[in-house]
C-alpha cells in the first residue's frame, strides 16, 4: 500500500491541480501547450492523495475552471449540455481506479502490471462515460447509434489515453527517482550510525 506523508500529499495535490490550471482545455499536444491533464489529475489523485474529500474538491475544481473558460474566457459552450453530468462518474472513474492501484503498489518491477491495468480500466470507463454520456444524451448527434458510438470510441479513445499515460510515466519516473534518492539516504544514515 502506498502512503505518504501529510506534506508529501499536499505537495503532490498542489502540483496536480497546477497542472490541470494550466492545461484544462487542451486536448491536443502542440510546440506551445501540454496536452490536457484531467484524467491524469484524477488517476494520480486516486494514487497518492487519501482524504476522501479530494475527489468531491476535484470535481469542483474542474466545474469552476470549465465554467470560468466558458463564462469569461470566450472558450465555445458546445460540450455544456445535460450530459456534462455524466464528467461525475467518468472522472470518478479514474480516482477510483487510482486508488485501487495504491492498494497494489509495491516498489519493484511487477508494479507496472496493475498500474497498466489501473490505467486502462480507468480510461475505458472514463472515456464511456464521458464520451457516450455525450454522444448520446448532448441533444448533439442527431440518431445516436451503438455502431457509430463504437466507431468514434475507436477513433477518439487512444487521443484521451496518451496524455494519461505521459502524465502517469513522468509521475512514476519522478516517484523512482525520489524512491531511490530516498532509500540511498537511508542506507546511508545506517551505514555511517547516524
Amino acid at each position: 500500500m502506498l502512503t505518504l506523508s501529510n506534506r508529501n500529499q499536499f505537495i503532490i495535490g498542489t502540483i496536480l491541480v497546477m497542472l490541470v490550471v494550466a492545461t484544462r482545455g487542451q486536448h491536443i499536444a502542440t510546440l506551445q501547450s501540454l496536452p490536457g491533464a484531467s484524467w491524469a489529475m484524477f488517476f494520480l489523485a486516486g494514487v497518492y492523495l487519501r482524504p476522501r474529500w479530494v475527489l468531491p474538491g476535484l470535481l469542483a475544481l474542474t466545474w469552476i475552471l470549465d465554467f470560468a473558460a466558458y463564462t469569461w474566457g470566450g472558450a465555445s459552450g458546445f460540450c455544456i449540455t445535460p450530459a456534462y453530468v455524466f464528467l461525475l462518474p467518468a472522472y470518478s472513474a479514474l480516482w477510483f481506479a487510482g486508488r485501487w492501484y495504491a492498494g497494489q503498489y509495491c516498489f519493484e518491477w511487477r508494479t507496472l502490471l496493475p498500474l497498466s491495468i489501473a490505467m486502462l480500466a480507468g480510461g475505458v470507463v472514463c472515456k464511456l462515460f464521458s464520451s457516450g454520456g455525450f454522444y448520446f444524451f448532448s441533444g448533439r448527434f442527431t440518431d445516436p447509434t451503438f455502431i457509430e458510438f463504437g466507431a468514434r470510441l475507436v477513433k477518439f479513445f487512444p487521443l484521451h489515453f496518451q496524455p494519461l499515460v505521459f502524465y502517469v510515466s513522468c509521475a512514476a519516473l519522478i516517484h523512482l527517482l525520489f524512491s531511490l534518492a530516498s532509500s540511498s539516504t537511508r542506507n546511508r544514515n545506517v551505514t555511517t550510525g547516524e
